[in-house]
């Protein structure tokens, strides 16, 4: 079957829209008594209207909104995962002062204290666990971490978990007057990571290993933030990944992979497939390829044999934001890429 766009793919999409209103209905109380996040530095001024220049710091030469999430560097064909957050406090040398603290309340998942190893220099990530879902936040470009902090603590929300600064690893360095923290929330794609890398890198080497960048999936943190903002006590993380604008939908001929375990919440019953069995999963995908909306399918309801297959493609999302690099349109059909097809063996694996 030739991949749809999402205008030829009507039925799926409007069964997907109905599923995110349904969600919203049914657990409009999630964020009730949930743990919500705070700005990991002093400076707040993301938080009011018209003033979001002065939270942000741009790359050199470049307005404030390259500092932000999303397609924003490049003309739009490079993904920036994050938030660069500008500096407020300075020491007397006009290095940046501001403590970086947590974002929520977790455990410290790890710590990268050699800055040469990793173009985010020193960097910290934390665990969250919010609306029943794990969460990671991560405080890039250090100058220091707390003392004693150390992998495996508990943290709590406002916790110092270290002092903001320029390191990376990154040929250009980061200058004084462009230090910033880089912050980003992130979904964990697959616990088997260090297992792929092997396979797939086969000369490669793994610094990192579970906290290797490829195995973080990015959401925007300033959307999350500000709508925290708006909704107060009824904001719901989970409903904000409920309902991801779409970019495209797949269908792999997988059955069991961590993400299913890590994030129920994420898939919808199938009654169909409750009682002929699941052959694979039809998954949505944003443009940053996070999964957020999974259907078990039947045999029955899956028409090609190929492990992975892509079945629609939101043309309007990919044209928005095309910087992650899943799908391209060849002589009038869409497909996934090399890009796109790796990051589904990653998300399937093993």
């Amino acid at each position: 079957m030739t991949p749809r766009t999402i205008s030829a793919a009507g039925r799926a999409t409007a069964r997907w829209v109905r599923g995110c209103l349904g969600w919203l209905g049914a657990a409009a109380c999630v964020g009730l008594n949930a743990q919500t996040f705070r700005l990991p530095t002093a400076n707040r001024t993301l938080l009011t209207p018209g003033h979001q220049a002065g939270f942000y710091t741009g790359t050199v030469g470049r307005p404030w909104t390259s500092g932000t999430f999303g397609c924003v560097r490049t003309g739009g064909a490079q993904l920036h995962e994050g938030l660069d957050i500008r500096s407020v406090q300075r020491d007397r040398q006009g290095e940046p002062a501001d403590p970086v603290m947590a974002t929520a309340d977790g455990t410290v998942a790890y710590i990268n204290s050699h800055a040469s190893l990793s173009a985010y220099g020193i960097y910290v990530i934390v665990r969250h666990g919010i609306d029943g879902m794990e969460v990671y936040s991560l405080y890039a470009h250090l100058s220091r971490i707390a003392d004693g902090l150390r992998v495996g603590q508990p943290v709590r929300a406002g916790q110092t978990l270290a002092i903001m600064g320029r390191t990376a690893n990154t040929r250009q360095s980061i200058s004084r007057e462009r230090a910033h923290l880089h912050f980003e929330l992130c979904l964990l794609i697959n616990e088997h990571f260090p297992q792929w890398h092997r396979r797939t890198y086969r000369d490669g080497v793994n610094d990192h290993g579970l906290w290797n960048g490829l195995n973080l999936a990015g959401l925007d943190p300033e959307s999350i933030l500000l709508e925290q903002h708006r909704r107060g006590p009824r904001f719901s993380l989970l409903n904000v990944v409920r309902c991801q604008t779409e970019l495209c939908r797949v269908v792999v001929r997988h059955t069991r992979f961590p993400w299913l375990q890590r994030y129920p919440a994420l898939v919808q019953r199938n009654r169909l497939a409750e009682r002929d069995g699941v052959a694979g999963y039809e998954i949505a995908l944003n443009f940053n390829g996070i999964p957020f909306h999974l259907v078990p399918r039947a045999p029955s309801e899956i028409r090609r044999r190929a492990p992975i297959h892509l079945l629609s493609v939101n043309e309007s999302e990919q044209r928005l934001r095309p910087c992650r690099g899943l799908v391209r349109k060849i002589s009038g059909r869409w497909e996934l890429t090399p890009k796109g097809v790796q990051f589904l063996e990653l998300l399937t694996f093993p």
